[in-house]
């Protein structure tokens, strides 16, 4: 049964826009490795942020390398799990129900006690408030409703644009799991649009996600509401259009050589990235810009500066606190 959604000229013209942004994309982000393990942490980070998970991105960064990190037990196992479920689900098939209770398997392991099955109580889904937008579907529906939702999906010719956030929507009201609900419902929509173009499995829209969170959930509440998709498509189309450009032709590692890149940290070619659209923009930067910008101490921007100097990125100019860095 196709779930109730309209398809708008909105749609169709971001449709449009999307297509001809990702396609040169996907040529332009293929060798980029450190840009690719870049926004796998943002997307990490940022789709465990919307559900409270408090640890910033470095933190989320030193615990996917392995290091050491002071946190919450529970926040640093969600993201440990986040990173393994990432790392599987791209080889996973978007339209099977198995494929879909083991990436939830591992997404929620030691989280939650039946990981990777479906709920067998009520549930609701709740915005960044706390407040309950939609009370999930009665469990005794619950496994019907999934296979009926990806029976679907396999099967008509939607857009896989549109499809996806088809999907994403229908897994939020649904509500298959006891918990990791939303981190699913991202992670999956992630995966059908990596099957219409390679580069969805690197680009991190659940950043743009975060950043508009409270709409995300007023939309999840309208459609909901409303019975249909129609406004939830619209929004997460502009998300991803949004995401698209703001990791496009003027992407910070696009101006960098492999050569120079082989002789980077990540830590230090994220913070290229984090500063250069206002180097772009603006010409020069200073040490407390670029350590507002990317989030670093001053210590360590100092750091990131001289090294990209030495690189042949950037030169300086002026003494001490005066210091400004300028793109070569």
């Amino acid at each position: 049964m196709k779930p109730p959604f309209e398809i708008t000229n909105k749609m169709m013209n971001l449709i449009v826009d999307i297509t001809q942004k990702v396609t040169r994309l996907e040529l332009e982000q293929e060798r980029n490795l450190h840009l690719r393990k870049e926004n796998r942490i943002r997307s990490i980070h940022s789709s465990l942020a919307i559900e409270k998970n408090t640890l910033s991105l470095e933190q989320v960064t030193d615990i996917i390398d392995g290091k050491r990190v002071l946190g919450a037990p529970k926040e640093i196992h969600e993201v440990q799990n986040a990173y393994e479920a990432y790392d599987l689900v791209f080889k996973l098939n978007p339209y099977s129900v198995d494929d879909f209770l083991e990436a939830h398997g591992i997404m929620a392991k030691g989280l939650v006690s039946d990981s990777g099955k479906f709920r067998s109580g009520d549930v609701g889904v709740y915005d960044s408030d706390g407040t309950v937008i939609h009370m999930g579907a009665r469990p005794a529906f619950v496994p019907n409703l999934v296979h009926e939702l990806f029976e679907w999906a396999s099967s008509d010719n939607t857009p896989d644009l549109i499809k996806s956030c088809v999907i994403h929507f229908e897994i939020e009201m649904i509500h298959p799991f006891p918990d990791g609900n939303g981190r699913m419902g991202r992670l999956w929509q992630n995966l059908v649009l990596s099957k219409w173009m390679h580069v969805f499995e690197w680009i991190p829209i659940e950043t743009i996600v975060y950043e508009n969170q409270d709409k995300y959930y007023d939309m999840l509440s309208a459609g909901g509401r409303e019975g249909k998709s129609t406004k939830f498509i619209e929004f997460m189309l502009e998300v991803i259009l949004e995401t698209v450009l703001s990791f496009g032709i003027n992407n910070a590692v696009n101006c960098l050589s492999d050569k120079t890149i082989d002789k980077m940290s990540d830590n230090e070619v994220r913070f290229f990235n984090d500063i250069y659209p206002y180097l772009e923009e603006n010409g020069e930067i200073g040490n407390a810009k670029a350590a507002a910008l990317s989030g670093k101490s001053s210590v360590t921007v100092r750091r990131y500066l001289v090294k990209l100097v030495e690189l042949g990125v950037l030169e300086s100019s002026g003494e001490n606190k005066n210091r400004k860095y300028t793109l070569i």
